[in-house]
């Protein structure tokens, strides 16, 4: 019985529901965004004996770069190939896109204790691009302060590679122009800051200790609108000396770390 790899299908959803379901103790994003995948186009599952048992995403964003995603495997499939099998599919892709003038580069981003993916990563040609921190706060930590929502500058974009959640977008007009569509800007005390849709996740636009403690309660409130009891922060690895500052401010890491637990890879296609 040979695995073989299509693009997926809204049949395609109970079994994306259950990989999901199985996956980060439940956590997995993978089903509430199945839809949107599959209408964005690039989304494949592996199937093996009529069973999808594995999948991955490819993402056209700004400045030519395709971003990989969403590469899973059922657990009970894990350890036999089959998440090599979807990075290489997911390379020739990458490779024919690039000969048809769609992307330079590929990339993706992972949490710093994926060893397999890293690995993978290294072996086949991606580099660090990019390092940040990934922060979590519970939304009860805070008095919530209602911000204002207002449009992003390109004076508003002062990180060379900016987050949207778990997507890193390279600085540039197209850059901000997405970021407009994707995501939400709120101002607080004259700061501003980058929301993802679903208010999960935030980017001080300001990185400063003293921006951030203003910006919190802002988010919260955000994040609370959103029906969020949790909510995130992607930070640049330049916030390292002030680690311990964030954590008074009730920001906590996933895993006790002093470097940064989220990495950009970066590899240059033809």
């Amino acid at each position: 019985m040979n695995p073989t790899i299509r693009e997926a299908t809204p049949e395609d959803k109970p079994f994306i529901e259950e990989i999901a379901k199985l996956t980060w103790g439940g956590g997995d994003y993978l089903a509430r965004v199945f839809d949107e995948w599959v209408k964005d186009g690039h989304f494949y599952v592996l199937e093996l004996g009529g069973k999808v048992i594995g999948t991955a995403k490819l993402t056209l964003l700004p400045g030519k770069v395709g971003w990989l995603e969403g590469l899973r495997v059922h657990p009970d499939y894990r350890l036999r190939g089959y998440g090599r099998l979807l990075h290489s599919f997911m390379l020739d892709l990458g490779e024919k896109l690039a000969e048809e003038g769609k992307i330079g580069a590929l990339e993706f981003a992972t949490y710093f204790l994926n060893r397999e993916s890293i690995s993978l990563a290294e072996k086949t040609g991606f580099r660090v691009k990019a390092k940040f921190f990934v922060f979590s706060a519970k939304t009860e930590s805070f008095e919530p302060e209602e911000p204002e929502r207002v449009e992003p500058e390109m004076e508003d974009l002062t990180l060379g590679i900016i987050p949207l959640g778990w997507k890193f977008v390279h600085r540039s007009e197209e850059a901000l122009r997405w970021l407009r569509e994707k995501g939400e800007v709120y101002e607080v005390s004259g700061f501003k800051f980058l929301a993802t849709r679903d208010g999960g996740s935030f980017t001080p636009l300001s990185t400063g200790l003293g921006c951030i403690r203003v910006m919190l309660p802002a988010m919260a409130w955000v994040a609370g609108e959103k029906g969020r009891e949790e909510f995130d922060l992607m930070l640049p690895s330049g916030m390292k000396p002030v680690l311990p500052g964030l954590r008074r401010l009730g920001l906590f890491l996933w895993d006790e770390t002093e470097e940064p637990n989220v990495l950009v890879f970066r590899k240059k296609l033809k």
